[in-house]
């Protein structure tokens, strides 16, 4: 049986850790043909190819490849070509009133949360995690939202081109996608709005450095991740919570460190790729310049050899050192602000919805790069041992 492969499988998908767990006994770094890559699954192994941008890169044209225009963003790009553009938006996010941003979306989220707990049932996905992030996301960005029906279909193409080295297929879509997103995103620098990210970025573009062409393309990859990091993971997070028995009364008792906990357990990002640029060894094996390396983060999340009891959903768990965000050059750059919607979105429902619970089994897409919801089925009122029909 494939090990990368296998992971699809719906019985596997709902839990892929025991399978990571095998793979790391068995050979924590391995050659896997289909893919054409070096696949590693330990904590260390993936840190070390995460703050090495000497030895691996994030920029496959350092290793002759072709890479589209498309795909040329700060996501992409490695220093000093990605310096610029980093911290251009770097500057943006500091630049922003966070708290206000915050303290207004919680006041929306105790608002929605209400009007869902008055239904018998709802769908947390389509109705709760992707309206917040995308509302989140825009409104960080200074622009209205998009409407779901056109953005999220666009987005689900983007994310199943992620995992394009074992579904060929779905390249050339993504790409397209994306090209249609990057698109929509310039059209904020030709008309920009008076506050916000792109404020910022339209008013310092110029003095930047940075090309027209990879700003557009970033401005998309911040609306993109910034929206699939934050709904997948209020997605998978709630589901922990409301399938572990008193996680979510725990919740409410360790807010500063349960987030980072959740995260861990069942991150967003579950594989990230690099390309060796020189010949090298790592995890025992030698690699060499052009060789590909996938990193399973979802893997290295339950290392036993960096986490006590990776198996445990332990929301006191301190210190923390996941890789859910990345490290290094390519760390998630609004990292602080999925956290924070997590922990606000989370906070509310603990504590104004103590009685929430699962009316159904998650459902999960078939995504590998990106782990999340396709539909979660969830009750806000008590239970009175009736059955509670969506």
């Amino acid at each position: 049986m494939d090990p990368i492969l296998d992971l699809a499988r719906p019985s596997i998908l709902r839990n892929p850790y025991p399978s990571y767990d095998r793979m790391r006994e068995t050979a924590p770094v391995f050659w896997h043909e289909p893919l054409g890559s070096w696949v590693l699954t330990r904590h260390a192994d993936c840190l070390a190819v995460l703050t090495d941008s000497n030895r691996f890169a994030s920029d496959w044209r350092r290793a002759g490849e072709d890479v589209p225009a498309p795909l040329l963003s700060v996501q992409t790009l490695d220093p000093p070509e990605h310096t610029a553009i980093r911290h251009l938006l770097l500057d943006g996010f500091r630049a922003q009133d966070r708290r206000a941003l915050h303290d207004d979306l919680e006041g929306q989220i105790a608002d929605l949360l209400a009007e869902l707990a008055r239904r018998p049932s709802f769908d947390l996905v389509g109705e709760l995690a992707e309206p917040v992030a995308l509302r989140f996301v825009t409104a960080f960005l200074g622009v209205p939202a998009p409407g779901l029906d056109w953005f999220v279909p666009m987005s689900r193409t983007v994310v199943d081109g992620m995992d394009a080295g074992l579904w060929p297929e779905k390249h050339e879509p993504a790409v397209a996608a994306r090209a249609r997103l990057a698109e929509y995103a310039g059209g904020w620098l030709a008309d920009p709005p008076e506050t916000g990210l792109i404020a910022h970025v339209a008013e310092h573009a110029a003095d930047s450095g940075v090309a027209e062409t990879v700003l557009r393309n970033s401005l998309r990859a911040v609306l993109h991740a910034g929206y699939e990091s934050a709904s997948r993971l209020l997605g998978n997070a709630a589901a922990a919570l409301l399938t572990t028995p008193g996680a979510l009364e725990a919740f409410r008792a360790t807010p500063s460190t349960a987030v980072d906990e959740l995260i861990r357990y069942d991150a967003p990002v579950q594989a990230d790729a690099r390309v060796c640029v020189t010949d090298t060894a790592l995890g025992g094996v030698a690699m060499k310049a052009g060789d590909p390396v996938t990193l399973l983060l979802g893997a290295a999340n339950h290392d036993p050899l960096r986490f006590d009891h990776p198996t445990e959903l332990r929301l006191d768990r301190a210190p923390n050192p996941h890789l859910g965000f990345g490290r290094g050059a390519h760390a998630c750059l609004g990292a602080s602000m999925a956290i924070r919607l997590t922990g606000s979105v989370l906070g509310t429902l603990a504590k104004e919805h103590p009685e929430a619970r699962a009316v159904a089994e998650p459902h999960h897409r078939r995504n590998l790069t990106l782990r999340g919801l396709d539909r979660f089925e969830v009750t806000l009122r008590p239970d009175t041992g009736e059955e509670v029909r969506p």
